[in-house]
């Protein structure tokens, strides 16, 4: 089970070293798992549709890296996509 707690800590993994991240990656969508990157996509449902196919949705997490606050300021889960 992927827990909020687990999922606000890979939040601050991304948060820590989102520059870092911007800095290798540039403008991608990061999953992000037990503070692994699981994988870097150049879209949302790219990233989802793809790390699902090993983890299950609602266990990991998927963030825009774009260079800016914007990137985390806005939370965004898996298992918040899968009404879309």
């Amino acid at each position: 089970m992927y827990t909020e707690k687990e999922r606000r800590e890979d939040f601050n993994y991304f948060i820590k070293h989102y520059q870092e991240l911007y800095n290798k990656y540039g403008h991608k969508f990061i999953a992000i798992k037990n503070s692994k990157i699981l994988g870097v996509f150049d879209t949302e449902i790219e990233a989802i549709t793809d790390v699902s196919k090993e983890y299950p949705l609602g266990t990991f997490i998927v963030q825009e890296c774009n260079g800016n606050e914007s990137g985390y300021t806005n939370y965004i889960s898996s298992w918040q996509l899968v009404s879309i």
